[in-house]
Formats: structure tokens, C-alpha cells, sequence
């Protein structure tokens, strides 16, 4: 692993480094925007202009790359950022936050692109599966650290948009640096979500609801710690909570699911969402209530988004891999944009406590789904299904094309050498067996 690291360290670090500046700008919407006296309806439009710009990033950004090359397009996107994170603060109306909500998800979706085809062309097929594992962990770590780095200012001020500015600027100077332009790695053309309901019925549901819930948790979070009128340090806490429980379930539950009909790990991990919203909306002004919620509910999603991708690959050749991840990414963000302002929605007319009601009754629908769809389908023995690969929402189209081919190429490799070991087993029996007959 560490002959492994030693090649990319650079991005990693570099990856690091942006997570730090966005996961604090995420947070940073709800702290000020609740200081602005921003309502959570016009919060949640704020947070949806994001993952639009992140839609049209991951569809955009591999045109741009052919057209200049990666460390152009990586350069500009990165300096476009930084200035959005420095104009929030100066500009604190929601129809402009909500614009430069779009720059900066068109922006870092465009920064995962570029980012994720260098980590692509700098690994192999025998440590692509590490380099992917590390790239998530990088991600999660720098989440979990930007929540952090939100206690050491006030949201009043600008302090905090400069610190995420300039730890933006700065992510782009190992990776910079380390790098040589490759050719691009062109994400496939998504499939068709008719197509991709028909082969896919319950991922194609499944990862649109998840999608409202992450973009609910992620970007109304902080809204709904204002609201409840939890202390700057708590709320980053909370948030913290979220990505945490994502860092210490994506192991064990991608365990499982490469051991049990996924169907069952998907109705189950969603039932455990589904309980911590529970908690959550009867904790109250129990904070530590509030944090187990958050860890438990937060915990599940990220890995359920991976056994929705895995799930899909299940059933589908390799030929289809690319597309079919491509719809699936389209469609999580089609939830995203439409979860915060359901949530917003529901926040401003039932009170903040609504955050947790939405994402409950969210997974409860994921639950249901899941358990109908057991009845439809019969379970895939455990030994053709692909290989679950622990991808975060946060990943671009270019990231779960690449490890749902990897799976499915690892999983074709294990079943030719268990094949090979086989045949060479009754090869080696054979003389015994003659030998027995002469004795």
C-alpha cells in the first residue's frame, strides 16, 4: 500500500486540500446564511444550485479537457473557485449565493474529473482498486477536517470564506506540480433512463432518493443547527458526524454485501437511516442525541450508494458498465437538486425538526422499494455478482465508470483463477486415480 501511495501522494494530498476549502464552504452557506437571516426555503434554493452546477461540470468538463488539456482546464476551474468562496461573503443576497452555488458545483465537479483521470492514468490495474479506496478516504478525511478548521473563526466575518479560498488555491500546487497533461479519459454517454429503469429498477429509484437524501444532509445540515440555535462548535460537530459515519460503515457493509443478497443489505442499512431520523426527531435539544443520529444516518449513505452501483453492475455486461454508471450518476443528481427544497420546504412550514422527518421518510421509501423489489427478482448467487468498491457521492462520472469496470474486471479474473485452480486440482488426481485402479 505504501509503494502505492507513494506515486499519487501528491493528488491525495492535493484532494485533501480542496475537500478541506469545500467542506467548509458547505457548512459556511448554513452558518451565515442563518447570521443574514436567510430562510430555510431560500437556503435549500442555494443548496440546489450546486449540484446543478455539478451535473453540468461532470457533462462539460470533458469537452474543455480536449479542447486545452487537463492542467488548463484544472487551473481555471480552481481559480474560478477560489474566487466564488471570497465573493459569498461579500455578496450576501440568496439570488446571488445561489449563482455562485452553481459556479462553485460546476467548478468541483470539474476538479474531479480532471483530478480523478490523472489518478486513473497514474495506477494500474493491479492497484487501481487501492488508489480508488485512498481517493475516497482522502475525500472523507478532508470533509471530516474542514468541520474542524470551522471553529478556529466567526461565520460573521470573512475570515472563514478566505481560509477556504486560499486552502482551494493551495490544493492546486502538489497536484500541479506532480503532474503531466494526459490524455483524457471521455465519460461515457448515460444511458437512458428508461433503459436504465428496465435493467435497473431499484438502483434507478433507489440512488434518485438517496440523492435527496445526501444533498439534504450535506447542504441543510448546518441550516438546521442554526435553526435549532446549536453554537458554531456544534454544528460543526454535527456535520462532522455525517462523514464520519461514512468513513467507519463503508468497510464492514461493503463486507456483507459481497457475502448476502445486496436486496437485503440495501433494506437493511436503510431501515438503520430510517431509525437514527427517529432518534433525531425526538432527541430534541439533546445534542449528543443529535450526534449519534447523525452518525448513524450518515453512516449508511455513502454506503449505500455504492451497493446501488453495485447492484446495477450485478446485471449488466461491462459494455454497459460506463453508460449505466453515467445514468446512475444523472439521476442522484436529480435527487440532490431536489431534496433540499423539499427539505427547505418542509423546514419552513413544520419547523426545523422537518430536516429529520424528510430524510426518514426518505429511507423508509428506499426500505420499502427494496423489500418489493425482492419480490420480483430473483437473488443472484453470491459468486456472480461484482465486487463492491466503496464510492462517495462526492465522486464524478469519470471515478464510477473506472471502478465498476475495475470490479467487474477483478471479479472476471477471480472466477478464471478459482477456474484454473480447479482444473489443475482434477488434473493432479488423475494419475492417483490411475494408479489406484493398477494397485
Amino acid at each position: 500500500m505504501i509503494k502505492v501511495l507513494s506515486s499519487v501522494w501528491a493528488l491525495l494530498l492535493g484532494v485533501v486540500l480542496i475537500m478541506l476549502g469545500n467542506g467548509m464552504h458547505f457548512t459556511l452557506i448554513g452558518l451565515r446564511g442563518g447570521i443574514e437571516g436567510f430562510s430555510p426555503a431560500e437556503l435549500a434554493i442555494v443548496t440546489s444550485g450546486y449540484f446543478i452546477g455539478f451535473l453540468s461540470g461532470a457533462r462539460l468538463t470533458p469537452v474543455m479537457i480536449r479542447r486545452v488539456g487537463h492542467v488548463r482546464v484544472f487551473a481555471a476551474l480552481g481559480s474560478f473557485m477560489s474566487a466564488g468562496l471570497i465573493a459569498l461573503p461579500l455578496l450576501t443576497e440568496p439570488w446571488v449565493w445561489t449563482i455562485l452555488r452553481v459556479l462553485l458545483g460546476f467548478c468541483m465537479s470539474g476538479i474531479y474529473v480532471t483530478a480523478e483521470s490523472w489518478l486513473n492514468d497514474a495506477s494500474t490495474n493491479a492497484t487501481r482498486g487501492k488508489v480508488l479506496s485512498a481517493y475516497m478516504i482522502a475525500q472523507t478525511l478532508g470533509l471530516i477536517g474542514a468541520q474542524g478548521l470551522l471553529t478556529l473563526g466567526d461565520a460573521a466575518t470573512s475570515a472563514l470564506f478566505i481560509g477556504a479560498s486560499i486552502l482551494v488555491s493551495v490544493s492546486f500546487a502538489p497536484i500541479l506540480l506532480s503532474v503531466t497533461a494526459v490524455p483524457v479519459t471521455e465519460a461515457a454517454r448515460p444511458m437512458p433512463l428508461r433503459q436504465l429503469f428496465s435493467d435497473a429498477p431499484l438502483s434507478t429509484v433507489g440512488i434518485f432518493l438517496l440523492g435527496c437524501v445526501y444533498a439534504t444532509q450535506t447542504g441543510m445540515a448546518a441550516v438546521f443547527g442554526t435553526q435549532i440555535e446549536l453554537s458554531a462548535h456544534q454544528i460543526a460537530m454535527f456535520v462532522a458526524m455525517l462523514f464520519a459515519g461514512a468513513l467507519v460503515f463503508q468497510y464492514p457493509i461493503g463486507w456483507l454485501s459481497d457475502r448476502i443478497d445486496r436486496r437485503k443489505i440495501i433494506f437493511c442499512a436503510a431501515m438503520i437511516g430510517a431509525a437514527s431520523c427517529g432518534l433525531g426527531w425526538f432527541s430534541g435539544d439533546r445534542f449528543w442525541h443529535l450526534m449519534a443520529a447523525a452518525f448513524l444516518a450518515g453512516g449508511v449513505t455513502a454506503p449505500l450508494y455504492a451497493l446501488f452501483l453495485a447492484y446495477t453492475n450485478d446485471f449488466l455486461s461491462l459494455e454497459d458498465m460506463p453508460a449505466a454508471s453515467g445514468g446512475l450518476v444523472l439521476t442522484f443528481g436529480i435527487g440532490a437538486i431536489m431534496g433540499p427544497l423539499l427539505a427547505g420546504w418542509a423546514m419552513q412550514q413544520f419547523g426545523p425538526f422537518a430536516f429529520w422527518l424528510v430524510i426518514g421518510g426518505t429511507f423508509v421509501a428506499i426500505a420499502v422499494y427494496a423489500l418489493y423489489r425482492m419480490t420480483k427478482r430473483a437473488a443472484l448467487p453470491v459468486d456472480e455478482t461484482e465486487s463492491y468498491v466503496g464510492m462517495l457521492p462526492t465522486a464524478s462520472p469519470m471515478a464510477v465508470e473506472t471502478a465498476g469496470v475495475w470490479a467487474a474486471e477483478q471479479a472476471e479474473a477471480e472466477a478464471q483463477a478459482e477456474a484454473e485452480a480447479e482444473a489443475e486440482a482434477k488434473a493432479e488426481a488423475v494419475p492417483i486415480d490411475q494408479d489406484l485402479a493398477k494397485s
